[in-house]
């Protein structure tokens, strides 16, 4: 273990805090596009992107410590510090930035929630070997991290391929080139289910669960984007997921409002909120082409329109506007065709997710032995 086979010493000798003095970038400024890339405390490793005027006016390369997530970054190149909570750690002399950057990450500091962490990095020790055996560890990292790098490039490609399959098999919903029958969603499905809005109970209290918003969001199902029910809760048997239903997010910001996802396994005891729906269809769907149709771009946007509320961090959308939201809808064997090819595509998606993990795993374990 690096820790024990090397000289060791504290924090603020192996780094020097240098946040402060320099431009932060609040949230609500941050562009699209722009001279120099934002880079905060959230996960996303740039943020936005902001002025040159705004640059990071300290030495590089260097560390930044999320003072609320505890995600660190390591960054050589010029940006600019988004808002608060995010700390600027240059490295004293004897150290490599992209060093103490895999060293502060195999680190397991105390999760204090939406608190302050900084505190508990700083009272870790660092172990400082030679500047040459510093440069063989990142090396072995890099590249050990550069495969996993690899299989996530992968695993975007392959999620672009169902979103493009369904635009050349069916056009865009917004022109509908290809002139399929325009119905109102009152016309495929009869109803939409949902569940009840009750408080979180004590974990192990009971062995249902109930879905977080966010278990939709990104319109992949995530079964673990949830909190446990009322201490001996009994749900009625319409509130329980079902493989193969078809969530809708009716509440969340404008942009992710509508959001959809199916759910390809359960364990059974997983229970919907009041924020999300599920689809039951009054006619024969492919639950895959309805998918894809309600993620498409047009059609997400026409959700967030038909969304409403005085927050903007919270927006809503009604079952009357959503029946009458007038969809193009191709015939039912054009849809099969559609869910036998994505289909295929999934099982590709699956070994992807597979080997990426299996990479992941790999790098965190040589993290562990490296630092210990």
């Amino acid at each position: 273990m690096t820790s024990s086979r090397y000289q060791t010493v504290l924090f603020h000798e192996a780094v020097r805090d240098c946040t402060g003095g320099n431009c932060k970038v609040q949230r609500n400024e941050y562009e699209l596009v722009g001279e120099l890339p934002v880079i905060d405390q959230g996960q996303e490793f740039i943020a936005g992107y902001t002025t040159s005027e705004n640059s990071y006016r300290g030495t590089l390369p260097l560390v930044l410590f999320g003072d609320h997530t505890r995600a660190f970054k390591y960054v050589d190149f010029p940006f600019a510090l988004g808002a608060d909570g995010v700390k600027a750690l240059e490295p004293m002399e004897g150290f490599i930035a992209k060093f103490l950057h895999y060293y502060f990450r195999s680190v397991l500091l105390p999760n204090a929630g939406y608190s302050r962490h900084f505190k508990f990095l700083k009272e870790i020790s660092v172990p400082k070997p030679g500047i040459a055996e510093q440069q063989r560890i990142v090396d072995i990292l890099s590249r050990a991290e550069g495969i996993v790098r690899l299989r996530r490039d992968a695993e975007k490609k392959i999620a672009e391929l169902i979103p493009a399959l369904f635009l050349d098999m069916f056009g865009d919903p917004a022109t509908n080139p290809k002139g399929w029958p325009v119905r109102k969603v009152s016309d495929f499905v009869s109803r939409f289910e949902g569940g009840k809005n009750i408080q979180a109970g004590s974990e192990g209290g009971s062995p249902y669960r109930i879905l977080k918003v966010s278990a939709v969001t990104s319109g992949v199902y995530l079964e673990s984007e949830s909190k446990p029910s009322p201490d001996g809760y009994s749900p009625p048997a319409s509130h329980i997921v079902r493989v193969g239903d078809m969530l809708f997010s009716r509440a969340n910001t404008e942009e992710l409002v509508g959001a959809t996802a199916i759910v390809e396994s359960t364990d059974g005891k997983t229970l919907l909120p009041d924020k999300l729906w599920r689809f039951v269809w009054s006619e024969p769907v492919e639950s895959a082409y309805m998918h894809a149709l309600f993620q498409s771009v047009d059609v997400r946007g026409e959700l967030g329109k038909l969304s409403s509320g005085t927050s903007a961090s919270m927006r809503n959308i009604s079952q009357g506007k959503l029946f009458e939201l007038a969809l193009p809808i191709a015939p039912f064997e054009k849809q099969k065709d559609f869910a036998d090819k994505s289909a295929m595509i999934r099982s590709i998606q699956s070994q992807q997710s597979a080997a990426t993990a299996k990479a992941q795993a790999t790098f965190d374990a040589l993290l562990a032995q490296v630092f210990g």
